[in-house]
């Protein structure tokens, strides 16, 4: 049974949130303040952690921060709608995926459990291959899904959950057109709405991303009125 620490000062989620874990078969522990939970993780750490970014006594960054000093375990921003700097920040910090708020418990509880089984692989576990498990190649495009690795032309990328989603969406059929829609329902669920701007956003942050390691990315087309389309190269 996995351990997950949830802290947020607003005692709602704290309380909503830990009983839909608690109903998926997780052990939950909460704090309300970013203090508080580093006193715990100091005694005993969970095996991941969902933060919420501002909170009283100690926010999620500075939390963040002094977690990434000693593990590598995976942790989940909260954010606020407004909040795309500290996403962007927190995830340079070493943030593995953050859900915008409001959100859908359930696209919370997938993206848990996602981030769990790529440590579980790279800790030695072993997992089942699926078609949904197996390694991708794409042209110079490489995607490990139970690793959640990504590569082009031999250089790593770290990508969010999401990000690595969308792009996998998109690669699994090179040539053919994936419209907005289609890219929400694999990122996101039916419970919470989103519109094109989300899409586009985590769109460009991906094509920047790729960008770091080649400069003449352009595998990502965009057909404007109609959706994306990976090209093969």
């Amino acid at each position: 049974m996995s351990k997950i620490a949830l802290v947020d000062d607003d005692r709602n989620i704290l309380t909503s949130v830990s009983m839909t874990l608690e109903a998926e078969g997780f052990e939950v522990e909460t704090y309300n303040d970013g203090q508080s939970a580093l006193d715990a993780f100091n005694r005993k750490l969970p095996d991941m952690a969902v933060l919420d970014i501002k909170m009283p006594r100690m926010d999620g960054m500075e939390l963040l921060q002094r977690l990434r000093q000693k593990t590598n375990m995976p942790i989940i921003f909260l954010t606020s709608k407004d909040d795309e700097i500290d996403e962007i920040l927190g995830l340079r910090m070493g943030a593995d995926d953050y859900v915008k708020k409001p959100f859908s418990q359930r696209l919370l509880v997938e993206r848990i459990r996602t981030l769990l089984r790529r440590n579980e692989v790279l800790d030695g576990a072993i997992i089942p291959e699926t078609e949904e498990t197996k390694v991708m190649v794409r042209g110079e495009l490489v995607m490990d899904p139970l690793r959640h690795s990504v590569s082009w032309k031999g250089k790593d990328v770290t990508l969010t959950v999401t990000e690595f989603l969308l792009l996998q969406a998109l690669a699994q059929r090179p040539g053919f057109v994936k419209s907005r829609d289609q890219l929400m329902d694999v990122a996101y669920d039916d419970q919470i709405y989103v519109d094109d701007r989300t899409i586009d956003s985590h769109i460009k942050r991906l094509r920047k991303k790729m960008r770091t390691v080649d400069d003449d990315f352009t595998a990502i087309e965009t057909l404007y009125g109609i959706g994306y389309r990976y090209n093969e190269e």
